[in-house]
């Protein structure tokens, strides 16, 4: 594989490692509804310590990552900030915000990536998929950091999405560039949901609908003899012949396709038969085109932002169509979906727009750096939940069907179809519109508003975060974080996996348990009580968490025991203590 150098990797290579665990801090005042962190979240802070401070309980977990970073265009639009401990990198910070004329520029975008990456691919559960928007500044570079972080064998693809449609707009060369990319690594995608428009039932087959698919092989003759024969319509005994890639299938299948009546024969010799592939036979989804058909231009996402936060200004807010698309690629409707670079809070309309529209229980989680997260980050969000103050036409997308040839062919299926949305949806809307944009039909409900726009419902906690947990600290009393927030960083310290917070027994010194092992601790945030007895490991107590599960290893942090490791393996105990350097808390043992 080939590797990406750039100035500095040294540095930032394993720098996730080194940034520490700051607990999340809950403002109730500021969320919609009670306080809940399995539920959606906005996080006001640095990203990368964000990202950090979700791994204890959400790694391996989020279903799909969406991620709209900078796009380094020299205009001043970021600064490098990370607090990496090396003399090269101190140096940059006093060369911000970046511009057009660094000739680090690149360098330094790929230092600030680097550590976000490693860290999402740490939350990015196995089955899921992680979407990159990029434009062309970028995405060699971008391309070459996830392959190296990701796995080239998770690269699934790109999209290509039209982001604009102003050819006024024109580069020195004459070029406008119109379009950006979205870049995809993970697990696989479900696909888009397969079009009932391209199959018909002209024949009246009892079988129902089918669509002519074809059957030429992909395979020579040399490495697939057994699919190249002559193809023969037993009733009319025309000899077809045999392409030069063969047959799709070998002869007793193609039999079987006869005697079945599915080859569809042309009535002259130099045709090519195909056959028919039923509706009813088929999955719900196939692939998506890599090329988006979706009219979802950036200044739709402008308009969106406009009407929500009149009083405000974003720049180039990407659409919730584009975030509902991706999230349509997924079967699953309860998702969990990151956005570690939330902007105008795009990502959370869409999820909670998507959840309107299909009753779904998908999550986000928002991170956003910058001090407008609480103004203007998440209160767009506030307002799409509750509803906002909006005069004008509110619009809501209930189809989208690109128009190739075969859905011209059947346009009297569409056409009903179209219909059924009408007679479903119509009542909840003053009016259904139907246009052809962009090769697609779209269409929309629309609702006069002349005082307020209806909410979507649904419910955020507002996060901040709170000031790092550091061991040496806690266990001088320096620093006594809750139960909670050292607890959770312990079990992924110790497991590598997420803590589910309702597992947290605090009065019994319970942590939660992973396949093969529970995980305890022996901690209040109380300086006096941690240099009593009382926060010891002793025999007794060794017993009674090995017999809440016989069967498996108990892993118990404490600040002391009073048992040794050879005492508890002669009393068949398996049970391990994992100290919290008892001798930090300059206590006198005598």
């Amino acid at each position: 594989m080939t590797e990406l150098n750039f100035k500095g990797k040294e540095f930032v290579y394993n720098h996730h490692l080194a940034v520490p665990f700051r607990p999340l801090v809950p403002h109730s005042k500021k969320g919609i509804g009670p306080v809940a962190f399995d539920g959606n979240l906005i996080i006001h802070g640095d990203n990368l310590h964000a990202l950090k401070a979700l791994l204890p309980l959400y790694a391996g977990k989020v279903d799909c990552v969406y991620i709209d970073p900078p796009y380094n265009t020299g205009n001043k639009e970021w600064s490098y900030s990370d607090n990496v401990n090396a003399p090269m990198i101190r140096e940059w910070l006093t060369a911000n915000p970046i511009s057009l004329d660094d000739g680090l520029r690149h360098d330094k975008w790929c230092a600030m990536m680097w550590p976000r990456l490693r860290m999402l691919g740490e939350l990015l559960s196995p089955e899921g998929a992680a979407f990159i928007s990029i434009n062309s500044i970028e995405y060699a570079r971008l391309k070459s950091m996830c392959d190296e972080i990701f796995g080239e064998d998770q690269y699934i693809g790109e999209f290509v999405w039209k982001s604009r449609n102003n050819k006024d707009n024109r580069n020195e060369n004459g070029l406008s560039n119109d379009h950006e990319f979205v870049l995809i690594y993970g697990g696989g995608l479900d696909g888009e949901l397969r079009s009932a428009a391209d199959y018909s039932n002209p024949d009246g087959d009892n079988r129902g609908p089918w669509a002519s698919a074809n059957m030429v092989g992909l395979a020579s003759k040399d490495k697939r003899p057994n699919l190249h024969f002559d193809l023969i319509n037993p009733a009319t005994k025309i000899n077809y012949g045999c392409p030069k890639r063969g047959w799709r299938f070998e002869p007793a299948t193609m039999k079987r396709l006869i005697a079945e009546r599915r080859i569809l024969w042309p009535e002259k010799k130099d045709g090519r038969p195909r056959r028919k592939s039923f509706l009813s036979e088929l999955d719900a989804r196939t692939n998506v085109s890599s090329v988006t058909n979706g009219v979802f231009y950036t200044n739709n996402g402008s308009k969106e932002f406009g009407q929500i936060l009149p009083e405000a200004e974003f720049p180039f807010p990407k659409p919730i169509e584009l975030i509902q698309f991706i999230l349509s690629l997924f079967e699953r409707q309860d998702l969990l979906v990151l956005d570690s670079f939330a902007g105008s809070g795009s990502t959370a309309h869409g999820v909670l727009q998507a959840n309107k529209l299909d009753g779904g229980s998908r999550r986000f989680i928002l991170v956003e750096m910058e001090d407008y997260a609480d103004k203007l980050t998440a209160e767009r969000v506030r307002r799409v939940i509750k509803g906002y103050k909006f005069e004008g036409t509110q619009k809501t997308e209930l189809l989208r069907e690109y128009l190739n040839w075969r859905a011209i062919e059947r346009a009297e299926d569409l056409v009903q179809r179209v219909k059924g949305i009408e007679n479903l949806e119509g009542p909840d809307f003053d009016r259904v519109t139907k246009q052809v944009k962009g090769g697609e039909l779209i269409v929309t409900g629309e609702k006069a508003v002349t005082k307020r726009a209806e909410g979507l419902g649904g419910a955020f906690t507002y996060c901040t975060l709170d000031d790092p947990v550091e061991l040496d600290k806690v266990l001088s009393g320096e620093s006594l974080p809750s139960y909670a927030a050292i607890g959770t960083a312990l079990f992924h310290m110790a497991t590598n996996q997420a803590l589910d917070p309702k597992a947290i027994r605090q009065k019994d010194f319970y942590l939660g348990e992973t396949e093969s092992q529970h995980v305890w601790l022996i901690y209040k945030p109380d300086l006096n009580w941690l240099k009593t007895p009382t926060a010891a490991l002793t025999l007794d107590q060794a017993k009674i968490f090995a017999g809440t599960d016989p069967e498996k290893r108990h892993l118990v942090f404490a600040p002391a025991r009073f048992v040794s490791q050879k005492m508890l393996g002669e009393q068949n105990l398996p049970v391990e203590f994992v100290p919290l350097p008892f001798a930090l808390y300059r206590i006198d043992r005598g």
